[in-house]
């Protein structure tokens, strides 16, 4: 496992991040966070200096299962407790949502649950599944966070590329009230949905878009690029990679059918970017690409860019 990732689980099939300990089922957040490791509260402490004196508007947030020090918040800091953070995801599940990770990073300082919407969607002919994100940080960096990670189902994939028009990442608001949660729910599943339909508006036009073999080597080299000061090891290893790209583009199978487009190059680009393996593996690698996921790869990014402004 990943040296930050503290605790982890998945359902059935290793997912396409390779990360956490095989489980069954997870049918509700309760459930994914007992698996998960998350069934621990947040609770704030005072600070003293050495001598003894109060630091005034400043807490420490403790987790309770072990009092580790998760970050040092000032006195506007609202805790949002797991249970309570995961909890409205609940909601989605009468519409057919599935738990399908949840973990912990950085000792607990940053937290997250994974579902499956029950949707699945075409791209062009491909089928793809959408995923939400919700994570949420004790450290004091963030509060709730949703972002949206569709799979591409034939090759697992991942298709988040940001659009002008849809937002890929969002933030979540969330109270003691249901009635807020239900609403939070209710938008949650609009944005989602706001955001597929526009993925598949731009898939169509990435399809629509012919790609030279020509632009295909000059748009390896801007997204893979060699710095006029390389020294000859990295130059080498940087043509492997951008040698491993381009296989990618016109020899991978699940690509064998489709045409020499914007839609097959970004495909290619996110099949490196979620699989290939770095030229010198690091022990939190795994963990990275799963971050970069939850996040959105900067590499998918720009090549959607390149071809669309092509």
């Amino acid at each position: 496992m990943a040296a930050e990732v503290e605790s982890m689980f998945y359902v059935r099939e290793t997912p396409w991040h390779g990360l956490g300990t095989r489980v069954e089922d997870a049918p509700t957040s309760e459930d994914a966070l007992r698996l998960a490791g998350l069934e621990w509260d947040v609770i704030q402490e005072k600070i003293f200096t050495a001598n003894g004196n109060i630091v005034k508007d400043y807490y420490a947030n403790i987790r309770s299962s072990d009092h580790k020090v998760l970050g040092v918040v000032s006195g506007r800091y609202q805790i949002v407790q797991n249970r309570d953070a995961f909890a409205f995801t609940d909601e989605l599940l009468g519409k057919g949502v599935q738990y399908e990770t949840a973990g912990s990073l950085k000792e607990g300082r940053k937290v997250w649950i994974l579902a499956k919407l029950p949707k699945q969607y075409r791209l062009v002919e491909d089928k793809v599944m959408p995923y939400l994100v919700f994570s949420n940080s004790h450290d004091g960096t963030g509060s709730i966070k949703v972002a949206m990670t569709p799979v591409r189902v034939v090759c697992q994939n991942t298709l988040n590329f940001a659009l002008d028009n849809a937002s890929r990442i969002w933030c979540a608001n969330h109270t003691g009230d249901i009635g807020a949660k239900m609403e939070d729910a209710r938008m949650t599943l609009f944005m989602a949905e706001n955001y597929m339909n526009e993925l598949s508006k731009a898939s169509k036009k990435l399809d629509r878009k012919k790609v030279s073999d020509a632009a295909v080597e000059e748009y390896i080299k801007l997204l893979l690029p060699i710095a006029a000061d390389a020294t000859e090891t990295t130059e080498r290893n940087v043509k492997k990679l951008r040698m491993d790209l381009k296989n990618r583009y016109y020899l991978a199978p699940d690509l064998a059918g489709v045409g020499k487009n914007g839609y097959r190059f970004v495909n290619a680009v996110s099949d490196f970017a979620t699989h290939a393996k770095p030229l010198r593996e690091t022990a939190k690698y795994k963990e990275n690409l799963f971050l970069k996921t939850m996040e959105g790869n900067p590499l998918i990014d720009r090549a959607y860019q390149l071809v669309c402004a092509a």
